[in-house]
């Protein structure tokens, strides 16, 4: 059962396939990296619903900062050095020393502020290994909602942030629901959704 964050942890760490995927993103040296979002998120609801299957990933998130080269085609080529590692992987690269356009809002000052940044709180977590090959879990948020399967805006999605809208359209559009029944979501205003 999953309850703590070293829980969480542990889970991840006894995951082959996860750690081979970690291993393979540490091999790029990137500066500040995670594996972050659903990469996470969905190895934690998965065992939370007992599933014996993992649920399949649209992409898998890797994020790093690098402040000196912000050119979205270095993410490209990011990409695809591991797709030649693992060419079966959907891989997303994206240096957050550059999201803070694409979100419109102040510039990051690194890859666990633009984590922190997510509109989920549930989705705001990352994973990376350190020089011992241990997993290491970053969650501004805490883990308490995507352990207790709470969808919740972060700060920067609430009412009135100006974002309600891109929290609201996302709910709509990941139709977690249908994957994770047991997950309840709340929305911008604080209340549950359905209520």
């Amino acid at each position: 059962m999953l309850v703590t964050k070293e829980d969480v942890i542990n889970c991840i760490q006894q995951d082959e396939w996860m750690m081979g995927i970690l291993k393979d993103v540490q091999t790029l040296n990137l500066p500040d990296w995670w594996i972050c979002a659903g990469f996470v998120r969905s190895k934690i609801w998965d065992q939370l619903h007992n599933y014996p299957v993992r649920t399949p990933l649209a992409d898998i998130d890797v994020v790093y900062f690098d402040p000196s080269e912000v050119d979205k085609q270095t993410e490209k080529e990011f990409e695809k050095r591991l797709a030649i590692l693992s060419p079966h992987l959907p891989w997303s690269v994206k240096n957050q020393a550059r999201m803070h356009e694409v979100s419109g809002m102040t510039p990051y000052i690194s890859s666990v502020d633009g984590i922190k940044r997510f509109p989920e709180t549930v989705t705001a977590l990352g994973v990376k290994l350190d020089e011992k090959e241990k997993v290491v879990l970053t969650a501004p948020w805490g883990v308490r909602d995507v352990l207790k399967m709470e969808i919740r805006p972060t700060k920067y999605y609430i009412k009135d942030s100006g974002r309600e809208v891109i929290y609201a359209q996302r709910i709509a559009s990941k139709n977690w629901l249908k994957t994770w029944p047991l997950v309840k979501i709340y929305g911008v205003n604080g209340k549950l959704v359905g209520e």
